[in-house]
């Protein structure tokens, strides 16, 4: 009920905001367009907070906010490097008391690599590897398998019109006594309106592939809204809210989610004079 509300009062900031702020020229209506590619030329810093709620047998609450900046290199006049790691801090409830706990879990690093010239489809491909940092890895950690773990990352996505459509798909196998197998897309659609406003439905599904049958895969389905403002005038940052139903879960899942996503962006030079010669 805590993160519920807390939820609730960031929804409510985030409202506030984008009423209070001026409506966005041409230029910031494409900076939503440019938030909602993972492999866009800028150094983008999102953080991006994940509430599930009823979870495990004391049906609390877990929270997992993953802080995950993303930092494009050129490699010459026709690639890209995009490198973009994600760390995450995990409040897991017990599965036998009725507590919970705070947490690092294991961090994820990729390194994509993207055709720095833009076609109307825009992809990437490169490994992702799991660095094992999970808090208490040695004792069997709550927050993670604490194993090194590697495997194929794929970025996809088309922007047609106002749509922006992709989805980013990872398949992790780790090494050790734990030796977990994990597949993950992150598939989303974004439909983007006057005034840097954006529709979106972003959920992430997973599967456990060494899970028992009926426990492997968690699908939920669910979107909500996004605006792209500007802090003092200069810094974009893209606000989303989004509400999720778990149509099919593991039994530890509860039926409810809900994300909160703020989004710092920084164009990188390449782009600052790109930007500047079409104004």
């Amino acid at each position: 009920m805590k993160n519920f509300k807390l939820t609730l009062v960031a929804f409510l900031i985030f409202m506030g905001l984008s009423h209070s702020t001026r409506s966005l020229a041409q230029s910031n209506e494409q900076m939503a367009k440019a938030s909602q590619n993972p492999v866009s030329n800028f150094f983008n810093f999102p953080f991006q907070n994940n509430t599930n709620y009823n979870f495990g047998p004391y049906e609390r609450t877990q929270n997992v906010l993953n802080i995950q900046p993303v930092i494009p290199f050129s490699l010459g006049t026709k690639v890209n490097m995009i490198n973009r790691v994600i760390v995450p801090i995990i409040t897991q409830p017990s599965f036998t008391e009725d507590n919970s706990s705070t947490g690092l879990g294991d961090v994820l690093y990729t390194a994509w690599f993207s055709p720095a010239k833009a076609s109307k489809l825009i992809w990437g491909v490169g490994p992702v590897f799991q660095l094992p940092t999970a808090s208490d890895s040695n004792s069997g950690s709550e927050f993670g398998s604490g194993e090194f773990g590697i495997g194929p990352s794929v970025v996809l996505l088309s922007m047609i019109n106002q749509w922006v459509v992709g989805a980013v798909i990872n398949q992790i196998n780790t090494f050790g006594d734990a030796s977990t197998s994990k597949f993950f897309i992150n598939y989303f659609i974004n439909y983007n309106l006057p005034k840097a406003w954006y529709i979106v439905s972003a959920p992430i599904v997973t599967a456990n592939w060494k899970a028992d049958d009926g426990q492997k895969w968690l699908v939920p389905f669910g979107g909500g809204i996004g605006k792209v403002v500007k802090l003092g005038g200069k810094i974009p940052l893209s606000m989303q809210i989004q509400v999720f139903y778990n149509a099919i879960k593991p039994d530890a899942f509860g039926d409810w989610g809900t994300r909160f996503q703020l989004h710092f962006m920084f164009p990188t030079k390449s782009m600052k004079e790109k930007m500047k010669a079409a104004n």
